[in-house]
C-alpha cells in the first residue's frame, strides 16, 4: 500500500532551502519515491494553514518511506531543511480498498 510523506513549512532562508531542495530528489528516487506536490499555494477552505509550502512525496510502501527518511543520504540533508524552514513532516499510509459506500475501510 502506498505511503505519503507530507511536509508543510515556512521557508525563511531561501538559499539554504534551494540547496536542500536540489539534493533531495536523488534520495527520493533511490527509494522508489516520487514527488506529487510542491507548492506555495493552497486553496484553503477550512481551518488555518500555519505553513504555506506543502510538499507531498509518494513511496510504494510505508517501509520504503521510512527507509528513505532514515537513510544516511537523507539524514545528511535534514539539517539544511531545519536551518531554512519551520514546519512539520509526517508520513501517512494510503488505502486501496473502499467499502461499498465508497468510504475508506
Amino acid at each position: 500500500m502506498a505511503a505519503y510523506v507530507v511536509a508543510q513549512m515556512q521557508v525563511h532562508n531561501i538559499q539554504t532551502y534551494r540547496e536542500y531542495a536540489s539534493k533531495v530528489p536523488p534520495t527520493v528516487v533511490a527509494y522508489r519515491g516520487r514527488f506529487l506536490v510542491a507548492s506555495d499555494t493552497a486553496d484553503l477552505k477550512e481551518g488555518d494553514q500555519p505553513y504555506p509550502r506543502t510538499v507531498i512525496g509518494e513511496f510504494p510502501t510505508m517501509d520504503a518511506a521510512r527507509a528513505w527518511y532514515e537513510s544516511d543520504e537523507y539524514q545528511e540533508l535534514i539539517p539544511l531543511r531545519q536551518a531554512s524552514t519551520t514546519g512539520t513532516v509526517f508520513m501517512v499510509e494510503g488505502f486501496s480498498i473502499l467499502s461499498s459506500s465508497g468510504a475508506p475501510k
